[in-house]
């Protein structure tokens, strides 16, 4: 019988999940990737002896991960060698610093210098998010969100109100906790999915559990060795990985996709420069999973005709967060600061108005910093300092010129100084910005977004743009515009819900 073939259309997270699962199943699997690299969002830049992460920068569900690799009878150990940061980050606030201890009892007596019984309050707060945490993790984020009879599930309908997916994480933080600083701390990590704690189903209160139980990691020489690891084993089980391969169509006969045209870009040009006709390529495969962004995929690959969405239907949508983004090297080190900090040293309520609401260019916003170089000295030259960046924008922002990059990083940098006490400016010597134009230019991101859609309650499961088409037959999708949502542990999740799908349809 002959083997049956599968292209995938991108080498983030989720194409490379993906990749890995048909071709253990028996598929012919080729990757078509635009950039000279894998990892999609996640690559990796060098420049002047430092090393950055594009990308990604938390290490959470470590579970998640060692489940991936054991699919295929490996280990997270096999391939790079984790270390837990302790401090997990630092927060500054308008009063202080707080470090976020790893050990829980340590934990547990900070809440409580700042709130008298919160540490009772804490286990609570937590042993309720535990069992959303493996029901979600183990149940949902399986699901491939495309019928509701999926849901059909006694420990979901039993644990409806315990999973609290109707009610907002604010309000469930609230009903826990009154000191502001406490509530911040725990509303931060929905900000990864994408929306307000007011808009966020209190169900994610899980991402709580995964930072102060599953703990914050460092994958040793970046997150970038998490891209090398599920690439080595794509390869070690045949996947074809076709590089500089910019998808221009998909073409389709009958609501059959038959065939992917892209531009090469490797350097073969012409004498004016401009690239060469003899660059055009045409694979066909019988099945395509696109793991580049939906939006693009379906209005500028496919044919109007068969667009399963609508542009009104994209413009509804409730996008998560772009960035802008600074790699930073610095000729010097710097005191008192932690692998992971977070700026929340201004109004968390105007800046996220700002994102969501007004959706405006930041007055005085919220920021984050990872320093590498703090925990992985390779990151940096020696003596050296590798900082990155990041600043939460709305998406759908235009202007994100030199200037306005340059005005961002003065602010934070002086914030920085203010907070740290030491001067920091003076020691850049190497400085490289990322914004909205940036994700649009590299990842055809809709809106320029650098998280995907928002996890809010009408965006979840069967709500979100489904994981495969409703028009052409044999093209499925992957990655942080649909099934399960935006993340690194879910978009490798994505990548085996979709190959499920496809097997499912297909067969092996």
């Amino acid at each position: 019988m002959q083997q049956k073939s599968v292209i995938i259309i991108g080498a983030g997270f989720a194409g490379l999940s993906a990749a890995s699962f048909m071709a253990k199943a028996g598929y012919k699997v080729t990757v078509l990737e635009k950039h000279n690299m894998a990892g999609g969002r996640a690559r990796q830049y060098k420049a002047q002896g430092f090393t950055f992460d594009m990308g990604p920068s938390w290490y959470w569900m470590p579970d998640v991960f060692e489940r991936f690799f054991a699919q295929f009878g490996k280990k997270v150990a096999d391939y790079y060698q984790l270390k837990r940061l302790d401090p997990s980050y630092s927060v500054y606030w308008q009063n202080g610093k707080m470090d976020v201890p790893a050990n829980y009892d340590d934990l547990k007596k900070l809440f409580n210098n700042i709130e008298p019984n919160s540490g009772v309050a804490l286990d609570k707060f937590l042993a309720e998010a535990e069992y959303k945490y493996k029901v979600g993790i183990n149940k949902l984020v399986h699901k491939p969100g495309r019928k509701l009879s999926e849901f059909i599930d006694w420990d979901l309908m039993s644990g409806v109100f315990k999973l609290d997916v109707f009610n907002s994480m604010k309000d469930h933080v609230a009903k826990h906790f009154k000191h502001p600083q406490l509530r911040e701390l725990l509303e931060f990590p929905v900000l990864f999915l994408g929306a307000l704690p007011k808009k966020t189903p209190a169900l994610y209160s899980l991402m709580n559990y995964a930072d102060i139980k599953g703990g914050t990691w460092y994958p040793e020489k970046g997150m970038y060795q998490i891209v090398q690891a599920m690439y080595h084993l794509a390869k070690e089980l045949g996947v074809d990985f076709q590089f500089n391969q910019n998808v221009e169509e998909i073409v389709v006969e009958n609501g059959v996709a038959v065939g992917i045209k892209t531009i090469d870009h490797r350097p073969l040009l012409t004498v004016d420069r401009r690239p060469s006709t003899a660059n055009q390529n045409f694979f066909t495969a019988d099945v395509i999973i696109a793991g580049a962004d939906y939006h693009h995929v379906e209005s500028k690959l496919l044919a109007s005709c068969y667009r399963s969405y609508s542009n009104d239907y994209w413009y509804k949508r409730v996008m998560a967060p772009s960035c802008l983004l600074y790699y930073v090297g610095l000729s010097k080190k710097i005191d008192n600061i932690e692998h992971h900090t977070l700026f929340f040293d201004t109004s968390f309520d105007v800046h996220g108005a700002e994102i969501y609401t007004t959706k405006q260019w930041p007055s005085n916003p919220l920021f984050y910093v990872s320093a590498v170089s703090v925990t992985d000295p390779s990151s940096a030259p020696e003596g050296c300092e590798n900082l990155f960046i990041l600043i939460p924008v709305a998406t759908g922002l235009t202007g994100d010129d030199e200037a306005l990059r340059e005005k961002y990083f003065d602010m934070v940098v002086e914030r920085m100084e203010q907070k740290l006490q030491q001067s920091i400016k003076p020691f850049v010597i190497y400085k490289k910005s990322f914004a909205q134009s940036n994700f649009i230019e590299d990842y055809n991101a809709f809106k320029g977004n650098a998280y995907g859609l928002a996890n809010t309650l009408l965006q979840t499961a069967i709500l979100k743009p489904s994981c495969k088409s409703k028009k052409v037959k044999n093209l499925f999708y992957t990655g942080q515009l649909t099934v399960p949502g935006p993340g690194v542990p879910p978009s490798l999740i994505s990548g085996e819900v979709v190959a499920k799908q496809v097997l499912k349809e297909f067969g092996r």
